[in-house]
């Protein structure tokens, strides 16, 4: 599989900033807007169809996964989503992202549905309720380059249980009962992580996630000229 280039240090020129769209029905959108914007996007809020196709890549905040998923049906964001998902638009999922981007959830509510298009699957809080919620610094050269591990914040998160053979595994926890377990996953034009870095003030999963982006936006540029 080809992997996306590593970020390089510094803000990109102007004509070089990816329109980078959060799904603003529910969560932390404010934190990941902020977070994109310092890693070299101009990040917008979703909210409707039109705005989903004005993007070149799209963030799916933490949450409550059975929230979001039942408002992406409310607002009929959920098969215009599908349906650019399955077209190849880069999308970061964080937390309850991770769950709606992935292609089988246990523990899941009995309506729940998921996007689908990453072949992983996952368990629903996997690490407990919010009252076992941690923090870990976990190694992520893959996404962020050579430099400090990356603190990871884990709110009743879900985990990776298994991933398919196409999907690169990035982090795992290292440390207590959940060690060994998958927290961070890549396939293709899709990203995933169990935890919440947009909250830490460390832009580089975000800043990762752009260059993701603009390889994308980069390779249809050269495919249409």
């Amino acid at each position: 599989m080809t992997t996306p280039p590593t970020p390089t240090a510094g803000a990109p020129a102007a004509g070089d900033r990816p329109v980078v769209g959060v799904l603003a029905l529910q969560g932390d959108v404010r934190e990941h807007l902020a977070a994109l914007e310092a890693g070299g996007a101009r990040a917008v809020r979703v909210r409707r169809p039109a705005e989903l196709e004005a993007v070149d890549g799209l963030v799916l905040p933490g949450g409550e996964s059975t929230t979001i998923d039942r408002l992406l049906r409310v607002v009929g964001l959920r098969e215009p989503l599908r349906r650019r998902v399955a077209q190849g638009l880069p999308v970061y999922g964080s937390c309850a992202g991770m769950i709606l981007l992935a292609d089988r959830v246990l523990d899941g509510a009995p309506d729940q549905r998921t996007l689908g298009g990453l072949d992983i699957t996952v368990r629903r809080n996997a690490f407990g309720r919010q009252v076992a919620s941690w923090e870990e610094d976990l190694p992520l050269d893959a996404l962020t380059g050579d430099g400090p591990p990356v603190r990871a914040v884990f709110i009743r998160a879900p985990w990776v249980e298994d991933a398919g053979p196409d999907v690169e595994v990035l982090a795992r926890v290292g440390s207590g009962p959940a060690a060994g377990r998958i927290v961070a996953v890549r396939h293709g034009a899709l990203l995933a992580t169990s935890f919440h870095p947009e909250i830490t003030g460390d832009d580089r999963v975000h800043r990762g996630f752009v260059a993701m982006v603009r390889e994308r936006v980069g390779g249809r540029a050269a495919q249409g000229a």
